[in-house]
């Protein structure tokens, strides 16, 4: 009976999720806010409870956080991160700086102590790097000048989770500083050997892991991810961070394979993942957590416009590319909520799950709009701003005839 209810409630969950997808899909916006949703209409206090399929729908959202990571380090090599680390660090620290301060300011203003000050500065700080991809896709700016710019952003943001999830998985579990401290310092070896390992043997790795049977690939790269995530978890390192080094090690024809395989269960598990953070959030708390929400999304959208703006002009981007580069970097969305489902999952502050929830879902609609708006908007402001110049057919038409026309 009871894995008849699991079925049920389950098999209900990925058909709801499949139905927003779609719905999301025909108005081209990121299904993100309603996988929100529905975990909030699933989850206590909403309007159908689950019980049964709970723990199975945690399972899985450890594995959606998993191949999530593992995506992402797919879509870089070992030399490409080395390489925008060396030249683009100084818009990594600008970005850090500008939208990490504020999540801080915000959990210390509200009493929340300094561990919840470091979770919430990361929600604040890193983008989407989906929602924005998937908006510069539609956009058709893929090939725009300013786009590798945003990309140096967003990678240098991902580079930093290698260090920034070890230091809130130490935090968050409330170990002393001594196990904080060799936690931080096995995460940086580990990302170091691994870097070491990819830009020197990096060919080798991939030919072990490549196969021409596409269930081989599956197998070997999701069982080897998984395995190397358990690995890292236990060590303290975080399991998210494995599994990015794991992506960043793989390149050529076993990165491209194990992507075009592993997309459709990363989308899966990744919905499931944004589910189960919603389950965990009552609806009732987040209208008293919303106006910091709305003022942490209006600060955090301008600082990451100037994040932006600053990172294309430091690299000779015209001004409405610069303005196109910060518009696209607003959104927030998956890594936003993966950092604060750690500290929800320890119980650091109840507060805090809704006020990401919140924030998320306002940034991941706004993203959007700002991505496509915020260039034309600087350009009108611009325009209404500027005088005009006077014509000087204007400046006659402007002279009394008595004083032009001497025969007059």
């Amino acid at each position: 009976m009871h894995s008849a209810v699991l079925l049920i409630e389950f098999g209900s969950i990925i058909l709801a999720l499949g139905l927003l997808g779609r719905f999301a899909a025909r108005f081209s916006f990121s299904p993100i806010p309603l996988y929100l949703l529905a975990g909030l209409a699933f989850g206590e206090g909403g309007l159908l409870p689950l019980g049964a399929s709970e723990e199975f729908v945690a399972t899985g959202a450890e594995i959606g956080v998993i191949l999530l990571l593992l995506m992402l380090g797919l879509e870089y090599t070992a030399s490409d991160l080395v390489s925008n680390l060396t030249s683009h660090y100084p818009s990594g620290l600008v970005d850090c700086a500008l939208n990490a301060l504020p999540g801080a300011a915000m959990a210390l203003l509200l009493g929340w102590g300094p561990v919840a000050a470091v979770v919430l500065a990361g929600v604040t700080w890193i983008s989407s790097s989906g929602v924005i991809a998937k908006v510069l896709n539609d956009l058709g700016r893929v090939g725009n000048r300013e786009t590798p710019v945003i990309l140096s952003v967003l990678v240098l943001e991902d580079l930093a989770m290698a260090v920034y999830l070890p230091i809130v998985t130490a935090l968050v579990a409330g170990v002393g500083l001594a196990a904080g401290s060799l936690t931080l310092a096995v995460a940086l070896g580990v990302a170091g050997l691994v870097l070491f390992a990819a830009v020197r043997y990096g060919r080798v790795i991939s030919r072990f892991v490549s196969s021409d049977d596409p269930e081989k690939l599956l197998l070997v790269v999701l069982g080897l991810t998984i395995l190397v995530a358990g690995v890292a978890q236990q060590l303290q390192v975080s399991a998210a961070v494995g599994a990015f080094l794991v992506g960043i090690a793989l390149s050529g024809e076993a990165a491209e394979g194990a992507h075009t395989l592993l997309s459709p269960l990363r989308d899966l598990f990744a919905a499931i993942f944004f589910v189960f953070f919603g389950l965990h959030t009552d609806p009732a708390s987040i209208p008293p957590v919303i106006l910091p929400a709305l003022a942490l999304a209006v600060v955090t959208a301008a600082t990451k416009i100037a994040t932006g703006y600053w990172a294309a002009r430091r690299a000779g981007i015209s001004v409405k590319g610069r303005w196109r580069a910060g518009g696209a970097l607003v959104a927030r969305g998956e890594f936003s909520i993966v950092i604060a489902g750690l500290a929800v999952t320890a119980g650091i502050e109840p507060s805090l799950g809704p006020l990401a929830t919140a924030y998320v879902l306002l940034l991941v609609v706004l993203g959007p709009l700002t991505a496509r708006y915020t260039e034309p908007l600087a350009r009108w402001w611009t325009n209404r701003r500027t005088p005009r110049a006077v014509l000087p057919e204007q400046l006659t038409e402007s002279v009394p005839r008595s004083q032009t026309s001497v025969g007059d």
